[in-house]
């Protein structure tokens, strides 16, 4: 009898201890089905707001990147006016206001101004392409000529109408874009209140909103480092690197064509500066034809002497500032960057500047990331 009781004991405890396992897991199968039901909710939420802030996304993007370059400029400030961090937030963006936002504005309606009047003297035929392509092919060597005859282009007016026409409707294509701003003012002043806005309470919160966000970021402390590090770097490499050494070279070209009298200065300066952002291009693009076309028509002096300048000064400009400004160790590979670049403006257009080179950067960190936790496992199994 007494056997037959630890038997019946053995298995009451043996029963109890399934019902256990069984509600353990059923705890568990409810509490992983509440983990990714609130993924899925936490992913759905992040882009439908995402979706909310896309009529703003320039200018969210923006405010990022002018608080990650004026961040020294804000920790100045904000130690020298006793830790009042309201202060300095709204000091660090008058700042801003009176070094690029209103220079960038006055750059702008003078391009517009010389965009259009080059427009006009197009379609009114004050400039001569046909002329101007005659005289360069009969400065060419024999050689040349021949090689131009043979693919039948030496029919300069049906060349001259169709430059021409090409460059009125790039002109018509590029003035609705470029006359966005004046159309659009409500936008563009809407977008700029908004920039200007977030950028305070990036400067005075930043940090905490930034420790917020490397908590809420499911990776290890180094990892998390590394990605926000990178990110910085990028956003300094791309804007003081690139748009800051494209301002000197186009600056500099564009002295150059108004010394030289040539139309429209700002504009091929603008030009120069564009090109200037992307690796492998560069402003040669403008220049060059300009002093090719100088040496064609016998101003042989001017010719050389802007190719001198081209590649001595303009060219050196990147040799020179870009190591200065940005450092060789956040620097990416200038193929990467080229693609990076292009790609980005196509997607996103002038943001792309920007965003393209940002994209490349995080996805090389985050495959070296990857790496290094690979070889980290192979070496500790």
């Amino acid at each position: 009898m007494k056997g037959l009781s630890c038997l019946r004991g053995t298995s009451a405890n043996h029963g109890g201890a399934s019902a256990a396992a069984t509600r353990n897991r059923v705890k568990k199968t409810v509490r992983r089905i509440e983990h990714q039901a609130f993924l899925l909710l936490l992913v759905a939420i992040s882009l439908a707001f995402a979706w909310v802030l896309k009529p703003f996304f320039g200018a969210v993007l923006w405010s990022i990147v002018l608080a990650v370059i004026f961040a020294p400029v804000y920790r100045k400030l904000l130690a020298s006016m006793n830790e009042r961090p309201s202060l300095a937030a709204a000091v660090t963006v008058l700042i801003i206001i009176a070094l690029v936002i209103l220079p960038l504005a006055m750059i702008a309606t003078s391009l517009i101004q010389e965009a259009s009047n080059l427009v006009a003297k197009i379609q009114s035929g004050e400039y001569d392409f046909g002329r101007y392509f005659r005289q360069v092919f009969e400065a060419l060597p024999a050689w040349a000529t021949g090689l131009v005859e043979r693919f039948n282009l030496t029919d300069f007016s049906t060349l001259r109408d169709r430059l021409a026409s090409g460059l009125v409707k790039g002109g018509e294509a590029l003035a609705p874009q470029a006359l966005t701003i004046g159309i659009n003012t409500v936008d563009f002043l809407i977008g700029l209140g908004i920039m200007l806005y977030l950028l305070f309470f990036l400067f005075r919160d930043g940090r905490t909103l930034a420790e917020r966000i490397k908590q809420a970021i499911p990776l290890r402390s180094d990892q998390k480092a590394a990605l926000f590090n990178r990110f910085a770097d990028v956003v300094r490499a791309t804007v003081k690197g690139g748009i800051l050494v494209a301002i000197a070279q186009g600056s500099l070209g564009g002295i150059a064509f108004w010394f030289l009298g040539i139309h429209a200065a700002l504009l091929w300066a603008v030009l120069m500066a564009f090109l200037s952002l992307i690796p492998a291009i560069g402003s040669a693009l403008i220049w060059l034809p300009v002093a090719i076309y100088f040496l064609a028509t016998g101003a042989i002096w001017q010719g050389i002497g802007l190719i001198l300048f081209g590649v001595l000064v303009i060219g050196l400009v990147d040799n020179v500032l870009r190591p200065y400004l940005v450092g060789k160790d956040s620097k990416l590979p200038d193929y990467v960057v080229l693609i990076s670049t292009l790609g980005g403006i196509e997607v996103f257009g002038l943001n792309g500047f920007i965003i393209g080179p940002l994209i490349a950067a995080m996805f090389m960190v985050t495959w070296e990331i990857f790496s290094a936790a690979r070889r980290e496992l192979q070496e500790n199994p």
